[in-house]
Order: C-alpha cells, then structure tokens, then sequence
C-alpha cells in the first residue's frame, strides 16, 4: 500500500474518511492519519471512530479534526522503542505510523501477520564451501540448495524482514557469483547487499568489510541454518540484560547408556551414577553485537566467531546466551540436509 493511502487533509470530513477507508486497496485499511497543510501527522481516525462520531449525533460532513485521535500511537524515525513495539503487538494495532522529529510521516509500518521491527542491521554469512553436504555444493553454494523448492538462506531472510530489518548484508565467497545473482533484484521491497571476501575470513572476520552501519546492534547469522528463531524476544532479551553480545543456543542433551565411575583424584571409584543425563546448550550460530566491539576483530584475517567470543570474555564483556524455544537445524550433513526437507514441507502444508 502506498502512503497516499493512509493519509488524509484535516480539511476533510467524516464522510471523506469512510469513502477513502472503503476505497483503499480493497478496504484493507481501517485507519487513516489526518495531515495539516505542512503534511504533519496530528492524528489518526478509524472507521470505528466515525461510526461512534454518528451515533453521537455528528453529521457526515463535520470535520475531521472534531473526531480524530490527537493522542494517537507512532514510532520515532530513528529512535526504535522495542517496549512500545511490543505493546503495539500486544494491542494488535495493525498499522502505525513513522514519523520524523517534526511529525512528518516517514513510512507506515505494518504490524499484522505478526511482523514486527527491532533496530538492528543484519549480517548473513554466506561464504563456505559446505564440504559436508558435497557432492550436492560442488556446483551449487550450500545457502542455495533448496528445502522444499525455496533456498535455504530465503528462509532466513524472510525472517529477517519480518522483523523490519530492512539493512540486510551477506557475506560471500565461495561460487559468490551465484549467490550475487539470486540477491540481485530486491525481496520484498528489499535490497540484500553482498559483500564478497577477498579470501575466506573465517565465521566473523567478513563483518570488519562491512561499512554501511545504520543501528548499534548487528544480528550476524550463519545462512545455512532453518530455524524459526523470534529476533524481537532475542533482542529484549539482549537490551534487558544490558549485554555486549548474545548467543543464541540450543539444548543438546547427551544420554549415556551405562553406569559411569564417579573417580577421585587417586583414581579410586568413589561411586556410580546409572545412565546419566547430561544437559548443555550448543552455540547455534546466529549472534547480537554492540557495533563498537568490531574493532576487536582484526582486518583481514581469518577470525571465527568462538575466537571472538573468547576475546571478549577475556576482555570482561558481557557475554550471555539467549535460549531457542522454537526449531533450529544446522543443516551440515546429507542426513540432516534429507530429513530438514520433510520437515520444511509438514511446516509449509501447516
């Protein structure tokens, strides 16, 4: 939808309101945002505002302005409050507003079909061979093998967008020119820029060519993995405990089918533990960074993202991990890449 199709003059009327709602893109919009001759937003208008307006005895022709919400809901253009996104979520308010600093509207951002906007930029690591997964990435690079007739990699960035992360960067290298090619016309509205490694930089070391910054917080991923992964309760949950990075992590438990020694130093067998249970959470690759740490990763050089991890611990950083509750595949062997493609389809058939 246009912006057009949101606004409307404060020198309109209610019966100007409901011909335009009802006309809009096949009436998908419900609420409008009342402009003043300097086009800046003071207040939006529903239907259902014009409905009770005439139940109270206004006439289709009393102005706009008697009617409207002057204390309406909007987002500030470059000051993204993530606790007022969750409680226009939480509302179901289904469009909202963007507006500059002197109330002229920027964009409206849409908030059905629980799409969502967090101020981060996106950082997607395309670069690897997929040695495991050969002889499938001899020709093909892993991020576009397909599950379920869509490209790996499109399955994340689809998430990223649906998040409003609209500064979306990938990293690539191995047969880059395939993958510059599928990214490039734009998805969705969206431009994926990639970025091409001079030579293998490891896991992490590709985000020091990157220079087009817009956000203090950068979501790095490996592009190969099929998760469902919420980036907007990932980053609360990065701001509430005031990290400097966040891992996102999956639970691995490792189930042993014998009874285990319990030994002291001496070597004696101080007991048994029967069949234990052992329960971890695995790095599942996909990060949140305060941009003024790039500068811990060096130029040009091969740099993983453990080894970065691993600095900054040193460095007394906040480091945490933030739990997946959904589903998360690393799609590294034929098995896995085999038994993702049911699953994909039993979630697309859903």
């Amino acid at each position: 939808m246009r912006l057009t199709d949101f606004l409307v003059s404060d020198m309109a009327s209610i019966l100007d309101v409901l011909k335009k709602i009802n006309s809009s893109s096949g009436g998908n919009a419900y609420i409008l945002f009342v402009k003043d001759i300097n086009d800046r937003i003071i207040g939006s208008i529903s239907d259902g505002d014009c409905r009770r307006a005439l139940i109270r005895g206004k006439k289709l022709d009393t102005s706009v302005c008697d009617v409207m919400n002057a204390d309406f809901t909007f987002l500030e253009h470059g000051n993204f409050d993530i606790e007022k996104i969750s409680l226009i979520r939480k509302k179901n308010l289904k469009y909202v507003p963007e507006i500059y600093s002197d109330k002229r509207l920027y964009a409206i951002r849409d908030f059905t079909d629980g799409k969502s906007y967090i101020p981060v930029d996106a950082v997607l690591m395309a670069g690897g061979q997929g040695k495991r997964l050969q002889p499938l990435t001899l020709s093909t690079p892993k991020p576009l093998l397909k599950v379920a007739d869509k490209a790996i990699i499109d399955y994340n960035i689809d998430n990223v967008i649906k998040y409003g992360i609209d500064n979306i960067n990938v990293t690539v290298n191995y047969l880059h020119e395939q993958i510059e090619e599928h990214f490039s016309k734009p998805i969705d509205g969206f431009r994926v820029n990639c970025i091409k490694e001079g030579k293998y930089l490891g896991t992490i070391g590709s985000l020091r060519l990157i220079s087009n910054w817009k956000y203090d917080t950068i979501l790095v991923m490996n592009s190969d993995l099929f998760t469902n992964i919420n980036f907007e309760a990932f980053y609360v949950h990065f701001k509430k405990h005031n990290a400097d990075m966040s891992v996102a992590a999956v639970p691995y438990n490792v189930n042993i089918p014998y009874g285990i020694f319990e030994i002291n130093n001496t070597r004696e067998i101080k007991g048994i533990k029967e069949k234990p249970n052992y329960y971890y959470y695995a790095n599942a690759g996909i990060y949140l960074i305060k941009r003024e740490l790039l500068s811990y990763i060096p130029n040009d050089a091969f740099y993983d993202a453990t080894d970065f991890i691993l600095r900054l611990i040193q460095l007394n950083k906040k480091v945490i991990r933030y739990p997946i509750t959904g589903y998360w595949i690393d799609i590294g062997k034929p098995e896995d890449f085999k038994n993702v493609q049911e699953f994909a389809r039993n979630i697309r058939a859903n």
